[in-house]
């Protein structure tokens, strides 16, 4: 499926939510088409933006995934569960209505969200903060998804002064370059703004979605609990474990989104340990623990004959770390490495890394029995 034009409602829906680290949908489609067939479980314990989970949802496959970043799972969320049109735009207006009520509340946020956002954005923001129940109700998940996209990016194409997209910058550096280029926040009327993009994102209206489901919080947790549902589904179990780890040492997925997560009700400033498997992974044995603890849960979900596909750092530890840990988990499968080189334009670009990229591999398990 080729995802430059938006003449359906799956690509419209399928880049929902600026992410680092992001599985390429292409990608996603290739090996979900060539491992499963209509019908088959597909799992993902890392899902990220739900990047497999969706492609296995709009290819006829069920697809579990798990995400313990908020802000990853309300993309996910808003893909595969979108609310209706017109109940997220009726909601959109009442959070507009409300905004002038948190002015005084705009005026004592860090000097920071000045800089960033005019007085009206941010009084809208607020409201939307303050009433959307993201974690329980479709429309106020689906707009949360939207409000997040274009909470900061470039200036007059989102909410905020000019800003990388993917990444939210440090407070101190952000002020210190608007100031230095003399650029004020942009003046825009939030609800107008969008809802026009939210009228774009449904012009071909939503994906079909046969039963697909995200999870937000620690797949270690969650993995158990998910032996029933799949029972349910599929009784052999998972076709397919296609999933991507965070990679050690590379970024910390909380306090590069701080301004989103602030918009979910986290801290107005900048927050680097937000509990367990949240940071940036700079601790080996933990690293190695999360790993074996994920994928040994995980292999109870899959069928004996399932595949496992997993996408990984090239650099020497996080690779032999992850290749290791497949190993001990899955000794009656053998291992093929696929070595994926470097695009010119990697995800760690958006954040400033500009330095030559060994690329990815790609850990292939099958079953030894099989030609």
């Amino acid at each position: 499926m080729s995802y430059h034009r938006f003449d359906t409602a799956e690509k419209r829906w399928a880049g929902v939510g600026p992410y680092y680290a992001m599985f390429p949908t292409k990608f996603a489609d290739e090996v979900i088409q060539q491992y499963t067939k209509k019908g088959d479980i597909v799992l993902d314990p890392f899902a990220g933006r739900a990047t497999a989970i969706y492609s296995a949802a709009i290819h006829g496959r069920v697809g579990f995934g798990i995400e313990v970043n908020p802000v990853g799972w309300v993309y996910g969320k808003a893909k595969l569960h979108a609310a209706r049109q017109q109940d997220v735009v009726k909601r959109v207006q009442e959070i507009a209505a409300q905004a002038d009520v948190f002015e005084i509340q705009a005026k004592g946020l860090p000097i920071f969200f000045q800089y960033c956002f005019c007085e009206d954005v941010i009084k809208f923001l607020l409201s939307a903060r303050a009433s959307l129940d993201w974690r329980h109700q479709p429309t106020d998940w689906t707009i949360m998804a939207m409000l997040l996209i274009y909470l900061h990016g470039k200036r007059n194409e989102s909410f905020s002064n000019q800003m990388r997209q993917t990444k939210s910058m440090a407070p101190e550096y952000s002020i210190r370059w608007w100031k230095s280029h003399g650029m004020k926040p942009p003046k825009l009327n939030p609800e107008e703004f969008i809802l026009q993009r939210i009228l774009w994102r449904y012009a071909k209206g939503i994906p079909i979605n046969n039963g697909s489901q995200i999870y937000l919080g620690d797949c270690n947790k969650i993995l158990p609990q998910l032996i029933k549902n799949i029972q349910k589904s599929n009784k052999s179990g998972a076709r397919l474990l296609l999933t991507s780890p965070p990679y050690f040492g590379v970024t910390n997925y909380h306090y590069d989104q701080w301004i989103r997560l602030w918009l979910l009700g986290y801290s107005p400033y900048p927050d680097s340990s937000l509990g367990r498997y949240r940071d940036r992974f700079i601790q080996s044995l933990e690293y190695a623990d999360l790993l074996f603890k994920a994928f040994n849960k995980a292999s109870r979900l899959l069928d004996k004959n399932g595949v496992v596909y997993v996408r990984t750092d090239k650099r020497a530890f996080t690779f032999k770390t992850t290749a290791s840990v497949l190993e001990r988990v899955f000794p009656e499968k053998k291992i093929e490495i696929v070595d994926q080189p470097s695009p010119q334009m990697t995800q760690t670009h958006l954040f400033g890394d500009r330095s030559l990229k060994d690329g990815e591999i790609d850990l292939i398990l099958t079953s030894k029995n099989e030609k």
